[in-house]
């Protein structure tokens, strides 16, 4: 078998289509198909069933699945051990974020570009998971209570969040008024929302629900600024932000993580972003770090 036949079947069994295979490797979905039909007329077997919900692997397409992710284990664990001796404090370097971290945090990343300008930084913001072992990241910052044991890393400080309401909302409602009172923003009944159901149902039982959002935070914070509704917000953030206003007290509280894999931890590339961000973040105002050492 052609390694590059693998990873294309690979993909298309994570992506469960041919256009999201596709996407992968910056090609044309009909690229993916004449591949993973070419490996089907060489070995005599089909490889994939399409079904409603998207393609299935059959049995002999799962052999060679399997297959593929022991091959790009190894591969990766390679590169991760060539990575792990990198002496020079140069290349790249990529970083997960929560959407909204980057809005407390952005200083540390600022000072330091400014420290190593050699290292060239790539920044993507998602609460989704992201795989370290594939290079999707190579250290991630996450807001978590329990961080996967695949990995290493550090609590490096907490986000503060309360309800938070535009100046102009509050004036028209009142603001010694309940929750309750307050239009309120919730998750997209797609997403997991039993936390603030949870939460509504205790502090502001029938609130009315005035508009339901993903996760994007950038789309939270504008709903609140323009009083559509009030939402949780981290506190460093929100406080800074001019027409919007606390309501009541700090409510819940969320540990932050600086996270990577053990075989990495040492390059010094990594070290030095992990170093230099518990060092920043060790001095921001509005986080309480912990002096748990990597």
């Amino acid at each position: 078998m052609d390694w590059d036949d693998l990873r294309f079947i690979l993909a298309a069994a994570r992506a469960r289509t041919l256009s999201g295979a596709a996407a992968e490797f910056g090609v044309t979905h009909t690229t993916v198909g004449r591949r993973i039909r070419a490996c089907e007329e060489r070995l005599g077997a089909r490889l994939f069933d399409r079904q409603p919900d998207g393609l299935h692997a059959t049995p002999a397409g799962q052999d060679l699945v399997e297959l593929a992710e022991r091959m790009e284990s190894e591969v990766l664990a390679v590169e991760s051990r060539i990575m792990g001796r990198d002496a020079e404090l140069r290349g790249s370097l990529r970083v997960s974020i929560f959407d909204f971290g980057f809005w407390a945090v952005h200083e540390a990343f600022a000072s330091f570009l400014a420290r190593y300008p050699s290292v060239q930084l790539t920044l993507t913001a998602t609460l989704d998971a992201v795989s370290l072992v594939r290079r999707e990241a190579d250290v991630v910052l996450r807001l978590t209570e329990s961080p996967p044991e695949t990995l290493v890393g550090r609590r490096v400080g907490e986000l503060s969040f309360a309800v938070y309401a535009s100046d102009a909302l509050v004036d028209c409602i009142g603001a010694d008024a309940p929750y309750a009172a307050y239009p309120w923003l919730a998750w997209d009944e797609r997403l997991d929302g039993r936390f603030i159901d949870a939460w509504l149902a205790q502090n502001a039982p029938g609130a009315r629900i005035a508009l339901r959002v993903d996760e994007s935070a950038l789309i939270q914070r504008q709903a609140v600024c323009s009083g559509i509704g009030v939402y949780f917000m981290p506190c460093c953030i929100a406080d800074a932000i001019p027409g919007i206003r606390r309501l009541g007290p700090i409510h819940f509280r969320q540990p932050i993580w600086l996270l990577t894999l053990r075989e990495l931890q040492h390059t010094s590339r990594v070290r030095a972003f992990l170093d230099h961000m518990v060092e920043a973040l060790a001095n921001h105002p509005d986080l309480a770090p912990s002096s748990k050492p990597f």
